[in-house]
């Protein structure tokens, strides 16, 4: 997890190594905050090479960095309610819109409409309920019912007088009524992920024929359940495509739920996750592929004018905390303790606050 203090523990390994250098430095004359020892080249007395770095002031930001998977939002089955034989299937990778037939039996077709109740009754004058609603929407939405309908869980005259005119389109009788065998209500225009009707077997009411998937555009994450309060709805984040191409996104949704993966024991991954869902700001930047691995970097946290500096320079003090050993201009060294902030893994850079610490200051880092 990338965050504040609580990162530090994660680069206890390179502070180890650079303490030693410290002790050679203490042993060679630096005392701690404020006592200098004579101008000496910064590595004279260590064992290991070293050389400085500058105080920087500049905008940090705090970054996780996971494997993803890019696809389709959503996953929806396709469950027939008609009696027959199949006429007409659609075929994987199709899109079918609302409004358009999404398969047919016995000749007569089945129209896909846009809404979250399934269809389980027929639909005439009088009725109210849900799925007169998501009907009379639908209609206002395929420019077949008056702007009124809009909202309304009745089915009105209007109704009746706008489904006739989808009917006509469709080329089937024109009664005014939806029986539940003539429409297959879903949240979106669906996009044919698999078929496992075929053409001329029996159509059975209640059985699912296909499943389907939106048309919107997702990068899905499977977080460490542990750095769930690190991400949030609205992060920023970049998407890094198969191909290393980039493109920006926001995090859409956190899940609240951690699931084990499965095949725990057979060599995966045990780790409890969490599904963080993000929306490239850019759909189409985004190709069409599907299930295709791509890295994602979510920006957690950010700073404007924070005092940086690489977090190699860092050095953990035996009373706890941490400093910095600091090189005057003239050569004379000494340690200044100094408070953490944000961290930024991809640029291995710290933030950091601290009494004589100031942009522009050399501090001491392991030579490269």
């Amino acid at each position: 997890m990338i965050g504040e203090r609580g990162s530090v523990s994660r680069r206890l390994v390179v502070v180890t190594v650079v303490v030693v250098v410290v002790i050679g430095a203490v042993i060679g004359g630096i005392y701690l905050f404020g006592t200098k020892a004579p101008a000496k080249a910064a590595g004279i007395d260590n064992a290991a090479a070293t050389s400085t770095a500058a105080v920087a002031q500049r905008s940090l930001s705090a970054q996780t960095n996971v494997s993803a998977t890019l696809g389709y939002a959503g996953s929806y089955s396709v469950v027939n309610q008609a009696v027959g034989s199949f006429s007409q299937l659609p075929t994987v990778g199709e899109v079918i819109e609302s409004g358009e037939v999404l398969y047919a039996v016995g000749g007569q077709p089945v129209v896909l409409l846009t809404g979250s109740t399934p269809a389980y009754r027929t639909l005439v004058a009088g009725i109210s309920g849900p799925d007169a609603l998501e009907l009379n929407n639908s209609l206002v939405a395929l420019g077949y019912g008056a702007a009124t309908l809009q909202g309304s869980t009745i089915f009105s005259a209007a109704t009746a007088t706008a489904l006739t005119k989808l009917q006509a389109h469709l080329g089937v009788t024109q009664t005014g009524v939806l029986t539940v065998d003539q429409v297959i209500f879903l949240p979106s225009a669906a996009r044919i992920t698999t078929v496992t009707a075929t053409l001329g077997s029996a159509a059975q009411a209640g059985a699912a024929i296909a499943t389907a998937t939106s048309t919107t555009r997702e990068v899905v994450v499977a977080l460490d359940a542990t750095e769930q309060a690190s991400v949030k709805v609205g992060d920023q984040v970049t998407i890094t495509l198969p191909d290393t191409s980039t493109t920006p996104g926001v995090v859409s949704t956190v899940g609240t739920v951690a699931t084990t993966p499965s095949g725990n024991g057979q060599g995966g991954s045990s780790t409890p996750t969490i599904e963080v869902d993000v929306t490239p700001t850019d759909p189409s930047a985004t190709g069409a592929l599907d299930q295709a691995p791509v890295l994602v970097a979510i920006t957690t946290a950010s700073v404007t004018d924070a005092l940086v500096v690489p977090v190699a320079s860092l050095l953990a003090l035996t009373g706890g905390g941490y400093a910095v050993e600091v090189v005057a201009a003239n050569g004379t060294h000494q340690l200044v303790g100094v408070t953490l902030g944000l961290f930024d893994d991809a640029d291995g850079l710290v933030q950091i606050t601290g009494s004589g610490v100031h942009a522009g200051v050399r501090v001491v880092v392991p030579a490269s």
